[in-house]
């Protein structure tokens, strides 16, 4: 298993360069005995694995103390895995730096908005914005590469371990230094900055960078959008260097090493800057129940397929280094458990969606530790049940395909503009309120996936020539680069939608001077926006609503934010149909060959246009000047498919089938029909295919089991 060639810049259409798609299991040899080792390696052949990832959370154990280096745990753990062709991926231990490095430089720890320094243990417990931590972390990765340079068994590594995921925000003493000297180096001088971080509102001034503070929330008034913008903009970027030092160890050391790092979530990171860039590919850890617990998107199958579409726009085919495979529980919660065959069904889905490799996790469950009731595919009592036999089954599914797989790229026929760190971390800095980019986004994004529909999220700089329509939610920050790609999408026959507030921020989180959405969008959509204000939002009885998280990546609070008004409500005739709109209308100006879609039917707006369309080339730009409703979601969704001549991928209306595509350049076809409910279902196709998994010819009915899956290629040809 080896790369095969350097990898592509990053695009949602890159596949893995990787030559075997890799299967199996994160495996920790410290937390068992010995005696069990060779068993383990003779199960994990059997089950047909190929890979191990190991060692992410072992640095007391690589380096007991300082200088002093133990490789022989790891050493024979590694040996007796290649005796039966299980390769490892080895990780960068540094999410869990020890306890003799933290005694000795206790400046290394994180500390939270109140000051507090963070204990020692759990993970994540020290500043990756610390010189001392970076130090060290170096040392280590140093130590490992030279050791396992000429080790056959190695073959990759992980960078860290989900980087900022237990906490990406600290407010220690080295990450205000750090701070300040990224601010000297991005601005150059002090009044560069107060310029962009509006100095001379409520007396935010500097008078040099030795005075610039950390922006503590509510401390005691709002701060600054350009600061907060910029200190998010300065966690991101320590985070990629802090990466970047192990990379370019690694590399220097052996060149055919892969290397990816795992995301869990994704504050504070730019995949799409030089975080992403360093790395051969990208990875993500997928626990869609977990996911769907916590953010409530619409059902533990549609978490799993929104979460992976939305991964997929920072860098194109991934590889997921953890799956779930059973009860996930840290001591304040525990997730819902797969039911029989859905362990396999979700690891289709994560393929279906992207992933050109995949490990559950875990081999086994731990006895000890803050997840000792977070299963794996060996039980406590070191025997294999049901999971065991999914993931064998799963192992079997991509032996069938696995010739085809490599190399396919997932289709999309409607892309939703997303991947952008700035835009982001734009809405957070000032809320206000309203959705956010991706919750927008995901109203549309649900309604297609609901239909069968190939869509997805895309990067509004990446290539547009694949999709048939491009929707843009409220990009605050426009890129006048990206106009250019845009336009030629349309004139060669796509379908462009840009939707309220989009271009209304500077890249410092000014507002513009001219009218939104700014000279080169406006001049390709042919509006400008005169006007806009707040209107009572779906569901709530006044003009303000109950707080969310700002990033849009959880759910809304529960409590409610008492009403400044009885609120207001507009509505919108679209055809023969009205619509309550959402949350913000736009008063537009439009250009003469610009026509109206839709416009607003209530109150002062009534008889104004909301929705435009303007020709261009041989296809339509076009601008909604609200956010989505899923009603609104829903009709929208119907113009598109109309519009752009955008059909399923394949006629089901079982709700409960879920439907994608993995295509290749040459050709190459599958489409992935999978069941993701436990009752059996049976699906009529318009045609005759070929099933993947099963070496059989289907025409007319096909059936899944609950859970089950068919992966079809059109015609006979098997």
């Amino acid at each position: 298993m080896k790369k095969t060639a350097k990898s592509a810049p990053l695009s949602v259409w890159r596949p893995v360069n990787i030559d075997q798609f890799i299967l199996g299991v994160p495996h920790y040899p410290e937390h068992v005995s010995r005696d069990l080792w060779e068993n383990d390696a003779k199960r994990m052949a059997e089950a047909g694995f190929n890979t191990v990832r190991m060692g992410e959370f072992a640095w007391h154990i690589w380096e007991p103390y300082q200088g002093h280096f133990d490789f022989s745990l790891f050493d024979d753990a590694i040996a007796v895995l290649g005796r039966y062709g299980i390769k490892t991926i080895l990780c960068t231990p540094t999410a869990t730096p020890p306890r003799w490095l933290t005694v000795a430089h206790p400046e290394v720890l994180r500390a939270d908005e109140q000051g507090r320094r963070a204990i020692h243990g759990s993970r994540q417990h020290a500043d990756t914005t610390s010189p001392v931590l970076r130090d060290h972390s170096r040392r280590i990765t140093r130590a490992m590469a030279e050791h396992y340079q000429d080790d056959p068994n190695v073959i990759g590594w992980q960078t860290d371990n989900e980087l900022n995921t237990t906490t990406s925000i600290s407010f220690s003493e080295s990450c205000a230094i750090e701070f300040r000297k990224w601010c000297h180096l991005r601005y150059g001088d002090i009044a560069a900055l107060n310029t962009a971080w509006g100095g001379d509102f409520w007396a935010t001034h500097y008078d040099s960078f030795e005075q610039i503070e950390l922006p503590l929330p509510m401390a005691p008034g709002y701060v600054s959008p350009g600061h907060r913008q910029d200190y998010h903009r300065f966690l991101a970027a320590a985070t990629a260097a802090f990466q970047k030092d192990q990379i370019e160890i690694l590399r220097s050391i052996k060149t055919g090493w892969f290397i990816y790092h795992n995301l869990g979530h994704l504050d504070d990171i730019d995949l799409r800057g030089n975080f992403g860039e360093d790395l051969d590919f990208l990875g993500y850890d997928v626990y869609p129940m977990l996911h769907d617990e916590m953010q409530r998107n619409g059902g533990h199958a549609y978490t799993q397929a929104l979460a992976l579409d939305w991964f997929r726009a920072f860098g194109g085919n991934f590889i997921v280094p953890e799956q779930a495979s059973g009860l996930g529980s840290q001591p304040t919660f525990a997730t819902m458990t797969p039911e029989p065959g859905e362990m396999r069904r979700m690891a289709l889905t994560s393929v279906a969606r992207g992933a050109d490799g995949l490990m559950f996790f875990r081999w086994r469950p731990a006895h000890f530790g803050a997840e000792i009731y977070w299963m794996g595919l060996i039980d406590h009592d070191n025997e294999p049940r049901r999971r065991f036999a999914e993931a064998k089954h799963f192992a079997e599914d991509i032996e069938a395909i696995k010739t085809e797989l490599l190399g396919t790229h997932v289709r999309m026929d409607v892309g939703i503009a997303a991947a952008d760190f700035d835009n982001q971390e734009s809405y957070k800095t000032y809320p206000m309120g309203l959705p956010s980019p991706r919750e927008d986004g995901i109203l549309l994004h649900k309604v297609l996936y609901e239909r069968n529909i190939a869509a997805g999220f895309i990067h509004p700089s990446d290539d547009l020539s694949k999709l048939k329509a491009l929707y843009v939610p409220h990009f605050m920050m426009w890129n006048d680069a990206w106009t250019e790609n845009l336009r030629r999408f349309v004139e060669n026959g796509g379908l462009l939608i840009v939707s309220a507030m989009t271009g209304t921020r500077t890249v410092d989180n000014h507002i513009h001077e001219k009218l939104a959405p700014g000279n080169g969008l406006s001049e390709l959509l042919g509006i400008k926006v005169e006007e806009f204000g707040r209107m009572t939002g779906p569901g709530a009885d006044g003009l303000f609503e109950p707080p969310g998280r700002a990033d849009g990546f959880g759910p809304a609070a529960t409590g409610r934010v008492p009403a400044c008004s009885a609120g207001r409500r507009y509505n919108l005739r679209f055809g023969n149909k009205e619509y309550q709109a959402g949350h913000l209308y736009e008063r537009l100006m439009l250009e003469d060959d610009v026509e109206t879609l839709a416009e607003w039917s209530t109150r002062f707006l009534a008889g104004e246009p909301v929705l435009t369309a303007r020709k261009l080339g041989q296809g339509q730009a076009s601008y909604l000047g609200t956010y989505l409703t899923e009603a609104l979601a829903e009709r929208l969704a119907d113009t598109i498919c109309e519009v752009a001549d955008v059909a399923p991928i394949l006629s089901v209306e079982t709700p409960e089938v879920e439907i994608s595509e993995r295509s290749g350049d040459d050709g190459r076809k599958m489409i992935f029909v999978i069941n993701t409910g436990s009752e059996k279902v049976k699906i009529e196709l318009d045609g005759t295919y070929s099933d993947r998994l099963t070496d059989r010819h289907i025409r007319g009915t096909l059936e899944l089991e609950g859970y089950g899956a068919a992966i079809l290629s059109p015609g006979n040809e098997l």
